[in-house]
């Protein structure tokens, strides 16, 4: 089974995370599925950028998206850039 979840990066004290594509049983920082977004916490207001068409695709084919990923789908902007 497939999970949309946060990936922690940075360093410490100043995180950043991506939104990967993982299976749900590996580690928060293993070797994921595909990268489909970035969030920074520490900038303000909060960067959030996300790969909207990518999430639905991975959403149509299975992939659930954690609480907190579900959170930024619905506080991000629908004109949200698109990450290459």
């Amino acid at each position: 089974m497939l999970a949309i979840r946060l990936a922690r990066f940075g360093a410490k004290k100043k995180p950043t995370y991506r939104v990967v594509v993982i299976d749900k049983e590996r580690a928060r920082n293993s070797r994921s599925v595909e990268i489909v977004g970035h969030y920074n916490p520490v900038v303000q207001p909060a960067e959030i950028q996300l790969n909207r068409e990518r999430i639905d695709y991975w959403i149509k084919n299975g992939a659930q998206p954690s609480d907190t990923v579900s959170r930024l789908l619905k506080s991000a902007p629908a004109e949200t850039p698109v990450t290459a």
